[in-house]
């Protein structure tokens, strides 16, 4: 139908203007349809209601509307004070007032009749045939054409269509992203709902091997966004984008989604589902499976399996696990312990579900590989038991999350010093779900510790290519890069991490490693001081930081910072030391070893290097190719270490 210079197809359920398709799906060209079969006339706002949501609505109604009727008249460049298109009627509803006419036809839009399924029928009033012999070729022509119908609708059924000529210009989708879901609960509070439905398609659709899916931590950012989507879709470099909505009204939810091409750009796909909270795992499963046809990607047993296993949860127990992974995910300390707190209440809620014992051991790796990120004197050997235990009671009740193989590989690599056992977690987590980027981030890591550098950077780079935003995977491929003395290539990394987020202390932590390894002394003295700034220390302790660097250079700058780090062992006053994370008083013994070696006190280093040992401090993993012991690598108290933890000579 064609109004103006746009077009609206309601067999593609798009429309274009000048032929260039304008972005609109879902419920604005939902109101746009039933707007142009009835042109002239007053459509109810009831009727709205009733034709976008069914009758136990569950969303904030009029929102709703205001909502889709705002970005129909954004699509079509049209205003509520001086309208082209679209008349407001107040307290009554909407009336389409431009001129419509059926494509090509020149027959009015009353004749036009457009069903509310992704199809439509167009039923004009039938012209009586002429007699004679042009009676007879018009209905001679009218059989050929009932039968070239039917024959088309006999081929389309089943497949055959398909099997017979091909699947017509089949999109050619590798990468997709989930653009995160729209909470249309009419609840801000629900907002860490939507977030969880988010990041549990985005695990569905990442067990599809043949899909390239990126991870939530670099869609967050597009939440709200008004940007288009083909440019998110080059941003982060994917074919295809999955967008939609979700609402829920106590135990009931209702999830929209569709499938859109990034380039050429096109709308695939679209559909509803509608459950109880309890069938919420099997809703995610429908809808990515409902993906993976669409696209034609061939699913193995195994992720028919995965994507097909169904099981009910407990809805406010579920509640609490989603919250917990939304506190957990900021990867900071006050958040990540509300997150055990919250995983400790799910599974109070609901003791035989998986998800809350692997969220809790996801929680206590995390504050392990940086045990100086809480207050107390806590290390990995004090907190990695309990990922542990948390990790494998998650695997007895369900062996196929890639979360807690991740976990109980970081346990192996971390608190038991199992390189073996390590490794055949991390490979069974990616085997899980290909695109879990923590899961290639640490086994890039352990990779590096076990001197397979090629294999690390490989691994670095696939986890940046599944989470290109996120400032822990920067942080950690980064990390790698430098461990495997890819200088350049590290400080490539860790200047656009210092760029995208420069709070973030790490970023110039390592600027300064990287600064200082290949010779650039001052400038690593000054990232140095940045990382300390953020971190949070004292303008006052700052200044005596840079005073004595300007007095006595990098052996004086040491000294202080030693001395900084020595004050708050002995006396535990909250302080940030270079491994820390702001107001902690937990000190990192292997970084106080580092200050010893940067001043030549050996003997020293080495008492810090064995309370180290007996802490199980994370660090200690990459002692064997750090290039910060390269001037101790042939001491033999540092070659027994390396032989203790089980790390090649």
């Amino acid at each position: 139908m064609r109004f103006g210079t746009f077009e609206a197809d309601f067999g593609t359920r798009e429309l274009r203007k000048g032929g260039v398709r304008i972005k609109l799906q879902g419920q604005p060209f939902e109101v746009l349809a039933m707007l142009l079969e009835r042109p002239g006339e007053v459509v109810p706002r009831e009727e709205l209601r009733q034709r976008l949501w069914s009758n136990d609505t569950f969303v904030d109604f009029d929102a709703g509307v205001n909502t889709a009727i705002n970005r129909l008249r954004e699509a079509l460049g049209d205003s509520a004070e001086n309208p082209r298109f679209i008349e407001t009627v107040p307290r009554r509803g909407y009336r389409f007032i431009a001129h419509v006419e059926v494509e090509g036809s020149g027959v009015p839009a009353a004749s036009v009749v457009a069903s509310k399924s992704a199809s439509s029928e167009v039923r004009q009033t039938a012209v009586p045939p002429r007699a004679g012999i042009q009676g007879r070729r018009v209905k001679v022509l009218a059989l050929s054409l009932a039968a070239v119908v039917a024959l088309l609708a006999v081929l389309s059924l089943g497949g055959v269509r398909e099997r017979l000529f091909g699947h017509p210009n089949a999109p050619h989708i590798e990468s997709l992203a989930v653009v995160p879901l729209v909470n249309l609960s009419g609840n801000p509070e629900q907002d860490f709902f939507a977030d969880g439905m988010t990041e549990d398609l985005i695990t569905d659709l990442g067990k599809i091997g043949a899909l390239r899916v990126i991870s939530r931590t670099s869609v967050v950012q597009y939440k709200g966004t008004k940007k288009p989507l083909p440019e998110i879709a080059r941003e982060l470099n994917v074919d295809a984008l999955v967008e939609g909505t979700v609402a829920r009204s106590g135990n009931h939810l209702r999830i929209t989604a569709s499938l859109l091409q990034a380039s050429p750009e096109k709308h695939l796909w679209a559909d509803s589902y509608e459950s109880e909270a309890g069938d919420i795992l099997t809703l995610q499963g429908q809808v990515a499976q409902a993906i993976a046809r669409e696209i034609q990607v061939k699913l193995t047993p195994k992720e028919q399996a995965l994507l097909g296993s169904t099981r009910s949860v407990d809805p406010r127990a579920h509640d609490d696990y989603l919250k917990g992974r939304f506190f957990c995910d900021k990867d900071t300390r006050e958040p990540i312990e509300k997150g055990v707190r919250y995983f400790e209440q799910a599974i109070q809620e609901a003791p035989s579900d998986a998800l809350g014992y692997a969220g809790l051991a996801n929680c206590y790796a995390l504050l392990s590989s940086g045990g100086d990120i809480f207050v107390g004197d806590l290390s990995a050997a004090d907190v990695m038991p309990k990922a542990r235990d948390a990790a494998l009671q998650a695997l007895r009740l369900d062996e196929n999350l890639a979360e807690a193989h991740t976990s109980l590989a970081c346990v192996e690599m971390i608190l038991n010093w199992n390189w073996a056992g390590a490794e055949r977690e991390f490979q069974r987590a990616i085997e899980l779900n290909p695109s879990y980027s923590p899961a290639h981030v640490w086994y890039a890591h352990y990779l590096a510790a076990m001197g397979r550098f090629d294999e690390s950077v490989a691994e670095a780079k696939r986890a940046l290519k599944l989470d290109p935003f996120s400032v822990f995977t920067m942080d950690l491929s980064e990390w790698a890069f430098y461990l495997d003395r890819h200088y350049e290539l590290a400080l490539e990394k860790s200047q656009r991490n210092a760029e995208l987020a420069p709070e973030y202390p790490w970023s110039h932590y390592d600027l300064g490693q990287i600064y200082e390894w290949t010779g650039r002394k001052r400038e690593a003295i000054e990232e140095y001081t940045k990382a300390q700034e953020v971190f949070g220390l004292s303008p006052n302790r700052l200044a005596e930081l840079r005073t004595v660097y300007q007095q006595s250079g990098e052996k004086g700058y040491w000294r202080k910072a030693l001395e900084f780090c020595q004050e708050a062992s002995k006396l535990r006053r909250k302080f940030v030391t270079p491994s820390g994370y702001g107001n902690c008083d937990y000190v990192n013994y292997l970084y106080l070893a580092l200050f010893h070696v940067r001043l030549g006190e050996f003997d020293a280093a080495f008492q810090s290097l064995e309370t180290a040992y007996t802490k199980h401090e994370a660090e200690l993993i990459y002692l064997n190719v750090d290039p910060q012991w390269d001037s101790v690598r042939s001491d033999p108290r540092f070659q027994s270490l390396i032989r203790r933890i089980g790390l090649k000579n």
